[in-house]
């Protein structure tokens, strides 16, 4: 092992193995152990031509990247690396090596921007299925004439938790795709078969202090919850626990309607006049990838949560915490944590929706901006589903 490696911290390994070397790349860790922060710095500094892409319209936007789907030009359904495959009549769509080439009829913009990548970024990889980054390869690969190469010669950065959500796939899907892959999950794809990822785990926990609770957070995690760790839990049981008269206090429930009906609910109970705040949308903005509600209701009082870091430097809040509104008027919202700082105004958030096209002069892929989703960085937080609630921190849980 080279020497100048030994001392270096993970995030500073990743950054090394990235700008140096053109391996592939898993970087990983649990939830606020700095993955973005690790993937806006690599963006800001590698020297190589690279773009962010993730398998949802809102992991892109968060991400400040686009869609698999949109950049890759991948039709949706399954796809069976193996051109020989007889497609059938069924419910399943099926994509081969064989149909994909009629897909590849791609703007010579986005062809040679594909030519001229080196870094291929995907963030929640959690949620990428085998098939997809199969994909992903044989696009590259066709696009960039290069066929004895993974992904045609392009570098990939996978980032996420597998942890965290899964890759989705339906059962009629998977009786297809069983005979290819062991698994749906992305490391389980061929295009990995010959060269596995360099495997690098952010370990250091920014979000919290408390190693009582992170040692029990890590065996929830790995499933060796110890009986220190139940009686622990344990003490914290309230039987007669009181969720509509305890402060900061959310809800987790398993669907988005029955949380929808749970916020809700709560807000209408609240006295007093609704105030509402419309979302500044300007250009090309899919509503489905929509990062907060676009006509925002809320009353004084009213439970909310971030969603987003405080990118002013003053580290006001952080993705997550939750919050009551204390004063409100058709221009102003207004904060308090009730934890004895100093309520403060709410400032607006801006999402933009980016494309990446290359500098024809220089060769260079820019990020253009298409559209801007201008909305505060809040929602309702009296009930949350689990899924939404990963990589978020609450003080108290219902």
């Amino acid at each position: 092992m080279d020497k100048s490696l030994i001392n270096l911290s993970p995030a500073e390994l990743a950054a090394k193995c990235i700008n140096q070397t053109n391996k592939p790349v898993f970087l990983t860790g649990k939830a606020g152990t700095g993955k973005t922060t690790f993937l806006r710095k690599i963006i800001e500094h590698t020297h190589k031509n690279a773009i962010i892409v993730a398998p949802t319209g809102i992991a892109a936007i968060n991400a400040g990247g686009v869609t698999i789907h949109s950049q890759f030009g991948v039709p949706f359904g399954c796809f069976i690396p193996d051109s020989s495959y007889k497609i059938e009549n069924t419910n399943t769509k099926i994509n081969t090596p064989y149909t994909m080439v009629k897909h590849l009829n791609m703007r010579d913009q986005k062809r040679k921007l594909l030519q001229e990548l080196e870094l291929l970024i995907i963030d929640e990889v959690s949620m990428l299925r085998a098939d997809l980054l199969d994909t992903i390869d044989f696009v590259l690969k066709s696009i960039r004439r290069q066929q004895h190469k993974p992904f045609g010669g392009v570098q990939v950065l996978f980032i996420g938790d597998l942890m965290q959500l899964p890759p989705v796939v339906k059962e009629e899907e998977w009786n297809v795709l069983r005979n290819y892959y062991s698994s749906i999950y992305f490391f389980d794809a061929q295009v990995l078969r010959s060269e596995k990822p360099v495997y690098i785990e952010l370990d250091k926990i920014y979000r919290q202090s408390d190693n009582t609770f992170i040692d029990l957070l890590n065996n929830l995690r790995n499933n060796k919850v110890t009986q220190a760790n139940i009686d622990l839990l344990n003490s914290y049981y309230k039987p007669n626990f009181d969720v509509t008269s305890a402060l900061n206090t959310i809800t987790l429930t398993t669907h988005n309607n029955k949380a929808d009906t749970l916020n809700r609910s709560a807000l209408q109970e609240l006295k007093g006049k609704s105030y509402f705040f419309s979302a500044n949308i300007d250009g090309e903005f899919n509503e489905y990838a929509y990062p907060v509600e676009s006509y925002l209701e809320l009353k004084l009082g009213a439970q909310i949560m971030f969603i987003k870091n405080d990118v002013s430097g003053k580290q006001q809040y952080f993705n997550g915490k939750i919050g009551v509104v204390s004063s409100l008027s058709d221009k102003e919202i207004e904060i308090d944590f009730k934890d004895g700082t100093k309520p403060f105004l709410l400032e607006h958030y801006q999402w933009k929706n980016i494309k990446y096209e290359l500098n024809p002069i220089t060769n260079e892929i820019d990020e253009t901006e298409i559209g801007t989703f201008i909305q505060y960085p809040i929602k309702l937080a009296w009930a949350i589903t689990v899924h939404k609630s990963q990589g978020l921190t609450f003080e108290k849980l219902f």
